[in-house]
């Protein structure tokens, strides 16, 4: 699957999960990074039955959100435009903190994108990051493959998956391919 947006194609399964959709990050008329949802069998199993239109799709976004917070699911962020180690991670932390109670964890996730990122210098065209989200483990953080550690916190993982499927997600393209991938018409 490709974004359009940016040209940025995803593998179609990450590691036992498959891709639910791409969608592009734009900051202003810049598109940041493009993002992809890897997520269980189970989620697309339970969005198949609900139609993306129904009540305005609110029946269907409230799925897949509780659905993504219940089961592991992976986001994978695809850079497009570069950015400063302390940038992108003040960026994704700064998106994570009002969802999530605990500032402690919120330093702490910002603290492993740094750290991954920093090895580079900075998060430029085609650096991935990737966040595993699950309720049993927290929030793993990888950068270009690279394992940089967890915060093992279910509220953070859930507050993470908010980030980009909540009602103020910062990439409605990610959550609209979602749900006319996987849901019915």
């Amino acid at each position: 699957m490709t974004d359009g947006a940016t040209g940025i194609s995803f593998a179609t399964r990450l590691k036992e999960l498959n891709l639910f959709g791409v969608g592009v990050r734009k900051k202003g008329p810049i598109k940041v990074y493009s993002v992809g949802m890897y997520g269980s069998d189970d989620i697309r199993e339970s969005l198949s039955t609900i139609s993306r239109t129904e009540d305005k799709g609110k029946l269907a976004r409230s799925a897949l959100l509780e659905g993504a917070k219940r089961n592991e699911t992976s986001f994978v962020l695809k850079m497009n435009f570069k950015v400063g180690a302390e940038k992108m991670a003040s960026a994704i932390a700064e998106s994570v903190a009002p969802r999530h109670s605990s500032s402690s964890e919120v330093d702490d996730l910002k603290s492993l994108i740094f750290a991954g990122v920093s090895e580079k210098g900075a998060a430029v065209k085609g650096t991935v990051l990737q966040f595993d989200c699950s309720p049993e483990t927290g929030v793993e953080v990888s950068v270009d493959g690279k394992e940089q550690g967890a915060v093992v916190s279910s509220g953070l993982a859930s507050a993470f998956c908010d980030v980009y499927l909540d009602d103020n997600c910062v990439s409605p393209a990610l959550r609209d391919s979602i749900l006319e991938n996987c849901c019915a018409p």
